[in-house]
This record gives structure tokens, C-alpha cells and sequence, in this order.
């Protein structure tokens, strides 16, 4: 019970960190919302330009759009629907500062506190980003629902059923807790390296692309798909987003959720063999 309050309580202080500066925190998550409008524009020039293509010559009609074209499996308005639910993927598993933090807080020695603390660093660092996504949906959840209801006609196959719905949420859950530990097993190797915002800078750059977020992983060429499917990188996007459109073939939907949750105990396990392995070696001095 005593544990159980400290988790509360460190909670409800992270929460209302967050919101001391309500307004400024609206705005930026607001702002977050104006580029959905740039990618539908940029996604229509898309289609509209291999349909314009592809009907030269044939004496067929213009395209509106592109409605007629597929590219990796997916038509315009489904291509939209994809990034619309890979936004709420990546608000899930994005970890902004969270590797940094800990290496900086490791090369500045702030980490001793939780050494001499009844205070678990990985457990505290997870219920502060936690309390950051309930904070953070807390402002978006009317932004983003007046956004899906004016982009439902998008979604060609309308609401999923409730067994894909169901492991769109589970998928988002583990996508959440996969973010969090490979970005701070990415962060613990502050133990051993001064500085990570090399690695880290490498691991964002690939992150973007193989991730899913920029575009659907069936887009990518045939050589070199196989072996981005094999990453964990998918389950931070592309696959919450897939498992939601129905484009994961049912009799492999289970093995991919059971690859998901293989991976996020993957993560958990490299995180916490990598911060004992790191405190036994690390020195602090001063006060």
C-alpha cells in the first residue's frame, strides 16, 4: 500500500506539472493538428498525378484525385485514414526527450538520488510519461474527434469490427510501452558514453521512415520490406494503424500481436538488465 500511494502520488504531481501552463500546452498540442491538412493536399497531388498518368492517351476521363489509383495496397482515402491513425499512434509511442533526459541526468549526477531514494528510476520516469499522455489526451480528444468526424468519409470501411477494434487498442498500449523502454534502454547507455545524441539522432532518423509514420511499410521496395516487417519499429505506427484498416490478414493477426507483446518484453528486459548493470558501475561524487 505504501509503494501504491508513492506511484499515486508521484502521478498526480507529473499531471499537474503538466497543466501549470494550460495554455501553452493547448497551443502546442493544438499546432500538432495543422499539418494533417498539408499531407491530405500532398497525398491528393499524389494520386491525382499517376491517375492523370495512367489515363493518358486512353481517352478515359480526369481523375478526381486519384480515386481509382492503389499504391502498396492502399486508395487515396484510405491512405488519409492511415496517417489520421498514425498520428494517434505516434502520440502513443513518441518519447520526446525521455533518452536524453536520462543520459544528461546520468552525466550530471542526478541519477544518485534515486540510489539513495525509495524511489525506482524506471518506474518513476514511467508514470511521468504517463501522466503526460492522460495530460496531453486530456487537451486532444475533442481536437481529435472533431477531426475524425470531419474526416469520416475517409475511412471507406467505416468502424472496424470489435475484435480489430480491441487489438487496436492493445496495440496502442504496447506501442506506448514499447516507446518508452527502447528509448530509455537508448538513454541508460549514458553509463557508458558521455553523450548519446548521436545514437539517438540515428535511431529518430530511422525511427521516422521504418516506423510507418511518413508512409504505409507496404509502399517500401520488396528487398528490403522483409527485413523492416522483422523490426519493432512497425508496432510504433504502421501497425496500430493497419490492425484498425483490416490490412493485417486475419489468421496472422494473433502471431503479430503475440510478436508485439515478444518484443515489449524484449525492451523491459534490456532496460532493466542495462540500468543494474549501469548503477554497479557508475560513480557519483559530491553532494
Amino acid at each position: 500500500m505504501g509503494r501504491l500511494r508513492i506511484w499515486k502520488m508521484i502521478f498526480a504531481t507529473a499531471f499537474s506539472e503538466r497543466l501549470v501552463y494550460r495554455g501553452d500546452f493547448a497551443l502546442g498540442t493544438l499546432m500538432r493538428f495543422l499539418p494533417i491538412v498539408t499531407q491530405i493536399f500532398l497525398w491528393w497531388a499524389i494520386f491525382d498525378s499517376i491517375g492523370q498518368s495512367s489515363t493518358e492517351g486512353t481517352g478515359a476521363g480526369q481523375p478526381t484525385g486519384g480515386e481509382a489509383v492503389s499504391i502498396g495496397g492502399y486508395g487515396f482515402r484510405e491512405m488519409v485514414a492511415y496517417y489520421l491513425l498514425t498520428m494517434i499512434a505516434r502520440a502513443f509511442s513518441s518519447m520526446p526527450g525521455l533518452a536524453s533526459g536520462i543520459a544528461q541526468q546520468i552525466r550530471e549526477g542526478e541519477i544518485k538520488r534515486y540510489m539513495i531514494q525509495p524511489i525506482d528510476l524506471i518506474g518513476f520516469l514511467l508514470l511521468n510519461r504517463i501522466a503526460h499522455k492522460c495530460a496531453y489526451y486530456a487537451v486532444a480528444t475533442a481536437p481529435f474527434a472533431l477531426v475524425f468526424y470531419l474526416c469520416r468519409d475517409y475511412f471507406v470501411d467505416g468502424f472496424p469490427p470489435l475484435h480489430l477494434f480491441l487489438c487496436f487498442v492493445a496495440s496502442l498500449l504496447m506501442g506506448f510501452l514499447i516507446g518508452f523502454f527502447l528509448e530509455a534502454s537508448i538513454g541508460m547507455i549514458g553509463f557508458w558514453f558521455l553523450e548519446v545524441s548521436s545514437l539517438l539522432f540515428l535511431y529518430m532518423l530511422f525511427s521516422f521512415f521504418l516506423s510507418g509514420h511518413m508512409f504505409p511499410l507496404t509502399l517500401l521496395p520488396d528487398w528490403i520490406e522483409p527485413a523492416v516487417n522483422f523490426l519493432p519499429l512497425k508496432y510504433l505506427a504502421y501497425f496500430p494503424a493497419a490492425v484498425f484498416l483490416g490490412k493485417i490478414p486475419e489468421d496472422e493477426l494473433a502471431m503479430e500481436m503475440g510478436i508485439q507483446f515478444a518484443w515489449l518484453v524484449f525492451f523491459i528486459v534490456l532496460c532493466r538488465f542495462a540500468y543494474a548493470r549501469g548503477v554497479a558501475r557508475y560513480s557519483g561524487f559530491g553532494g
